[in-house]
C-alpha cells in the first residue's frame, strides 16, 4: 500500500495537486535529468493522482526537488495526463501559495520570494502577502503574521524569455489551411485566432476546441520540428492556443489553451500567455510600460508585463513577468492499493 499527501489548489480555476509525501525523491544534477528520471521510476505515480479514480483527465500536478542551481530554494516538477511538462505558469503560482501559506519553504529576501529551478530555466516569483487574514487558519504549517498565518493575495513570476519561433506558419489540417504564430514562453506553442477557424471560445465549443486544436498541434509536428535554440531538451510543440476578443473589458485578449493530451487549461495559461506577449510584442503592439490582461475561457484573468529584453540564440525576446492568484482547495492523503487493478489510473 502507498500512501500519497497532497495539498491542492487552483491557479484562476486550474487545478494544481502538488505532492507532499510518499513520492520518492528525483535523481538528476539537471531538471531535465530528474525529469526523465521520474518519468523512468515514478511514473505510476503520476498517473495513480493525475488520472481517474483519483484525478481527471484535466487534473494537473507538481512536485518540489532538490534545487540544481546556486541561489535556487526549490526545482520544481509539473506532471499532467500525458507527461511531463517543461514549465507552468499557473503551476507557479499556485505552487509558491501553498510552499508560503502552508511554510514548505524558507523564502528568501524579504521572505516574499522564491527562486525555483524548472526544466526550461530559473524561475523566480514573488508574493503579496496579507498576515492573519480573517476565517483563515493557514493549517498547522503556517507561517508568519500576527495571526499566525498568511495569505498570498497573488504571486507574480519572472519567467524564462520568450521568443516568436515562427510567425505565420502555414498549417494543413485535413479539409482547409490555417495560419500559426509558433511561440515559447517555457514551452512551444501555436497561436492560432479562433475566428480564422470559426470557433468561439467558450465552453458550448471545447469538445471542437480539444479536436482541432491537437490537431494543429500534431500537423505542425508532422511539419517541422522546433527545439529551443540554447537547450535541446526543450522541444515540439506543447500545445495550441486559440485567441479571440475578450468578453471582460478589463482584459485585452480572450483564449483558451489545449495542451498535453487534449487537456483544457482552465485558466489564461501562464506559459501561454508569456508566448502571446511575444507574439504581440512582434507585432509591435506590446510596450515596456503597458501590461497586458490575459482572459481565460472562464473569464479569469492573469496580467503580464515586459520585465526585460534579451536574446535567445539569434531571437530577439522578451523576459515576461505574470501575476494571477491562486487559493488551497484541500489536502489529502490518497493509498494506492497493489492489488487494485486500476492502481496505475484510467482514462475515458
Amino acid at each position: 500500500m502507498v500512501r500519497l499527501k497532497t495539498i491542492d489548489a487552483h491557479a484562476a480555476g486550474e487545478p494544481l495537486r502538488l505532492i507532499v509525501d510518499g513520492f520518492p525523491s528525483p535523481r538528476g544534477k539537471t531538471m531535465l535529468e530528474k525529469r526523465e528520471w521520474v518519468r523512468k521510476h515514478a511514473d505510476h505515480l503520476r498517473r495513480a493522482l493525475m488520472l481517474e479514480p483519483r484525478g481527471h483527465a484535466d487534473m494537473y500536478g507538481a512536485i518540489l526537488t532538490e534545487p540544481v542551481s546556486p541561489g535556487s530554494h526549490a526545482g520544481v516538477l509539473f506532471m499532467h495526463n500525458e507527461g511531463y511538462s517543461t514549465m507552468c505558469g499557473h503551476g507557479v503560482v499556485a505552487v509558491t501559495t501553498i510552499a508560503l501559506e502552508r511554510g514548505l519553504l524558507m523564502p528568501g529576501g524579504d521572505g516574499t520570494s522564491i527562486v525555483y529551478d524548472s526544466p526550461a530555466g530559473t524561475i523566480r516569483a514573488r508574493a503579496k502577502l496579507r498576515a492573519g487574514a480573517p476565517g483563515w487558519s493557514g493549517g498547522a504549517g503556517g507561517s508568519g503574521g500576527a495571526g499566525g498565518a498568511v495569505r498570498a493575495e497573488s504571486v507574480a513570476f519572472v519567467n524564462v524569455p520568450s521568443f516568436v519561433a515562427h510567425g505565420g506558419l502555414n498549417v494543413k489540417l485535413a479539409s482547409r489551411q490555417i495560419r500559426a504564430d509558433v511561440a515559447f514562453g517555457g514551452a512551444f506553442y501555436a497561436i492560432v485566432d479562433s475566428e480564422a477557424v470559426g470557433l468561439p471560445i467558450d465552453v458550448p465549443h471545447l469538445p471542437e476546441l480539444r479536436r482541432v486544436g491537437m490537431e494543429i498541434k500534431h500537423a505542425i509536428e508532422a511539419a517541422q520540428t522546433f527545439v529551443h535554440p540554447i537547450e535541446p531538451g526543450l522541444r515540439g510543440i506543447y500545445g495550441t492556443i486559440f485567441t479571440g476578443p475578450p468578453s471582460d473589458e478589463r482584459a485585452d485578449l480572450r483564449n483558451v489553451t489545449i495542451f498535453a493530451d487534449a487537456e483544457v487549461d482552465r485558466s489564461p495559461c501562464g506559459t501561454g500567455t508569456a508566448a502571446v506577449m511575444a507574439v504581440i510584442d512582434a507585432m509591435g503592439l506590446l510596450g515596456d510600460e503597458k501590461s497586458f490582461v490575459h482572459e481565460s475561457l472562464i473569464g479569469t484573468r492573469f496580467t503580464g508585463r515586459v520585465a526585460s529584453r534579451t536574446a535567445v540564440g539569434e531571437y530577439p525576446a522578451i523576459v515576461p513577468e505574470i501575476e494571477g492568484s491562486a487559493w488551497i482547495t484541500g489536502e489529502h492523503t490518497f493509498l494506492v492499493d497493489d492489488t487494485d487493478p486500476l492502481k496505475d489510473g484510467f482514462r475515458i
